[in-house]
């Protein structure tokens, strides 16, 4: 038997829908709701399949706005 070499996600060109979910921490229904809004990028169709790419997922994820309650205030450490 042959052996099976295993690509990490981080490696690989292309996601599936389940992987690119995983790959930004979100479920794979707020994903697709994501793609839809555009907040995501579409996949790209490989005969039955459908496929992500993955530095397309990056970038979008990056372009992502910031949570304003994370933010630090500046002034917390003074007292």
């Amino acid at each position: 038997m042959g052996k099976h070499h295993f690509i990490p996600a981080h490696e690989r060109a292309g996601l599936s829908r389940f992987e690119a979910a995983e790959y930004i921490g979100v479920s794979p229904t707020l994903f697709d709701e994501m793609v839809k809004d555009g907040r995501m990028p579409r996949a790209k169709p490989i005969n039955s399949r459908k496929v992500w790419p993955r530095v397309q997922i990056e970038k979008a994820f990056a372009d992502l706005p910031d949570d304003e309650n994370d933010k630090l205030d500046e002034w917390s450490d003074c007292e």
